[in-house]
């Protein structure tokens, strides 16, 4: 699914305008983007959480040439499942 389509799902179940639905979706994106921006770590009950790791820049290697590079220090983005997500994914697996 991608966002559009997730668009589209909440317009149809909640019989809502697709304009609507549009704000709505963009509103809860961006606010977990600006929440991880601060720092702050993401926890959605049921569903999982996002936070932010921050990595140290250091020495690497192109393994193409062999010459050493900088390797520039950098935050990425992490999600962790929720118990819930884990088990109802797991539920009809034997």
């Amino acid at each position: 699914m991608n966002k559009s389509e997730l668009i589209k799902t909440l317009s149809e179940q909640n019989d809502i305008p697709m304009e609507e639905a549009t704000v709505v979706v963009n509103t809860f994106f961006q606010s977990i983007k600006d929440s991880m921006i601060q720092g702050d770590r993401v926890e959605i009950r049921g569903f999982g959480s996002f936070k932010v790791k921050d990595y140290q820049g250091y020495k690497g290697r192109n393994p193409k040439t062999g010459q050493s590079v900088e390797v520039k220090p950098k935050r990425l983005p992490f999600f962790r499942p929720g118990k819930e997500l884990k088990d109802h994914l797991n539920e009809d697996v034997s």
